[in-house]
């Protein structure tokens, strides 16, 4: 396939792996964003471009004349064909972004890790996170940003614990990445469905109702008349999610 089928191709298989309209408000959980770029095919690729080679490998793009980019390019699909036939299929490139994702978080997880490992004894404890991410909240328990920062506080430590395996309260890596990023393991599906559930349950009432529900991916816009997925979903929502149907 030629430069822009390929392209073209790359931005289904993105869409298709993220699994996440682009008119949507974001999900308090997701699979982690490739990129900090719109995306938005009508105006650019931009988004595609970094969820292809990463956000760190498509600024370095940036500065090479089309030449190299092109020979760059060449090498990187020649990794994504898997079976070395010369094409690449919608599947190896939905294996590539599957990749880039496994990619963004252990870069993610290397970064975090040096600002809370504080004493840098390989290991990062409940105590050395609170303090070098709400130290300051403790100073002043009431800042003027309007954050609650005691409550999320609280619920970062509800997550540590269900990270921390052992109960020590001590973060190996492992541990530390399960906290971060808690929708890549098995055993803290029941954390994520929880602090989702908060999130959206707007009067604590401990149910989601159906405006609950539509109003954490679409907020309306005045008069303007609803999209057509977000009918979509409110049907889903009363044909298939509430089962008992009271709302």
């Amino acid at each position: 396939m030629d430069l822009r089928q390929f392209l073209m191709c790359l931005s289904l298989c993105t869409a298709f792996a993220l699994s996440k309209p682009t008119e949507k408000k974001d999900r308090v959980h997701h699979e982690p964003q490739l990129s900090d770029k719109v995306h938005n095919d009508a105006q650019n690729f931009d988004y595609d471009h970094d969820a292809f080679l990463g956000a760190e490998e498509a600024k370095s793009f940036d500065q090479l004349t089309p030449e190299e980019s092109k020979e760059r390019l060449g090498k990187i699909v020649s990794k994504i064909d898997d079976d070395k036939d010369g094409f690449v299929t919608v599947d190896e490139l939905k294996g590539w972004i599957k990749f880039a994702q496994k990619r963004w978080i252990h870069e993610d997880v290397e970064r975090q890790w040096k600002g809370h490992d504080l004493n840098e004894d390989g290991l990062v404890s409940w105590e050395e996170y609170k303090n070098a991410t709400y130290g300051y909240v403790l100073d002043d328990p009431d800042p003027d940003d309007g954050f609650n920062y005691k409550q999320m506080m609280v619920r970062d430590e509800r997550r540590f614990k269900m990270a921390d395996k052992d109960g020590d309260l001590i973060a190996t890596k492992e541990e530390f990445t399960a906290f971060l990023h808690p929708e890549e393991y098995d055993y803290m599906k029941d954390i994520v469905v929880q602090e989702t559930m908060e999130d959206i349950d707007k009067n604590a009432d401990g149910f989601i109702d159906l405006e609950e529900y539509i109003g954490d991916m679409y907020s309306h816009d005045g008069n303007a008349d609803e999209p057509e997925w977000v009918k979509t979903e409110r049907e889903q929502f009363v044909e298939f999610r509430d089962k008992n149907r009271d709302g």
